[in-house]
């Protein structure tokens, strides 16, 4: 299987407003061997063994449960909330999901390339932090919880890109 590796966010991308306006953003991407539908990722990804753990702890923690069920509609555009997050907005082959304290974004994007004679398909995932703003100053800041719990982040979200490719990769080959 090919590596995750991080890079620049596209242009083109859903949260590139937010690296604009000052937070947080990170962007990581992975080629897989066929094509992949943007629903068909969503739904890899969101109904993984390694996401169902964080859905089970927003449950119990936020309330906020979750099935793989509604995971689907999510990834087929028939509901606008899942979990802890809602669709803050959505293009053909984009989806940006909102967390309910407004504080943090999560990005899915699945580009088909048909060139070269072969078919692929680059699945990016990313996010988005929004820092803290003192009402007093204006100044702006992610706080220490942000920093301390970075390092988990980004092996969090390579492991999350890795399990989602895994699963579209033994979804084909059982077909």
């Amino acid at each position: 299987m090919t590596a995750i590796q991080t890079g620049e966010l596209p242009q083109v991308a859903l949260l590139q407003k937010y690296r604009q306006d000052g937070a947080y953003t990170d962007c990581y991407f992975v080629d897989v061997p066929r094509p992949v539908s943007q629903a068909e990722f969503v739904e890899a990804f969101y109904t993984s063994n390694v996401f169902r753990i964080e859905r089970a702890i927003l449950s119990i923690l936020a309330s906020k449960p979750s099935t793989d069920r509604q995971a689907k509609q999510l990834a087929t555009d028939e509901t606008r909330t899942f979990a802890a997050w809602g669709v803050e907005d959505r293009t053909p082959n984009q989806l940006l999901l909102c967390d309910f304290l407004g504080r943090t974004r999560s990005w899915l994007m699945s580009v088909v390339d048909e060139s070269g004679g072969s078919t692929k398909t680059r699945l990016y995932f990313g996010s988005a932090v929004v820092p803290n703003v003192d009402p007093a100053s204006g100044r702006k800041s992610f706080g220490f919880g942000f920093h301390a719990l970075m390092g988990f982040h980004r092996l969090y979200s390579r492991t999350l890109l890795r399990v989602a490719c895994s699963r579209l990769l033994r979804s084909r080959d059982s077909k």
